[in-house]
């Protein structure tokens, strides 16, 4: 029986959008997000300052994750998303994700996000807290 592939973890500012596009659909955001405005994904992208990647070990490295976030590097870090392929989910690489963003950031720097309705679970098992004081002023598009 062949051996597990390895999950690599990195950080990788230049992410192709159409790499985090298929992921983005792959995963379920793709029904939140604006998968078919190319152009707004690569705004997405170039003006994010952490964007964390997962690759599995073997020929091609295929993305399998992508957590994409908005940090001053000091304070606090908003991930904007977390992104796995349906294929990957509940093989730990949403927690590997939020592992590396966590070693990235350092102690110092909180993380935030919107959960979507059904992640909210596995946020709560990762270990984050629950916060009932957020707001939100809706995009227009």
């Amino acid at each position: 029986m062949a051996e597990p592939s390895k999950v690599l973890y990195a950080s990788e500012p230049t992410l192709d959008v159409a790499e985090f596009r298929r992921v983005l659909v792959e995963s379920g955001l793709g029904e939140t997000r604006p998968v078919d405005d190319v152009a707004r994904l690569k705004t997405m992208l170039a003006n994010a300052n952490l964007v964390l990647t997962a690759r599995l070990d073997i020929e091609g490295k295929p993305l399998i994750g992508v957590a994409r976030g908005l940090t001053d590097f000091s304070w606090v870090c908003y991930i904007s998303e977390l992104a796995v392929s349906k294929s990957a989910q509940g093989l730990g690489v949403g927690k590997g994700l939020m592992d590396e963003a966590q070693r990235q950031l350092g102690p110092s720097v909180a993380i935030s996000l919107i959960s979507m309705p059904d992640a909210v679970g596995f946020y709560e098992r990762i270990g984050m807290r629950r916060m009932t004081d957020a707001f939100w002023f809706s995009r227009k598009r």
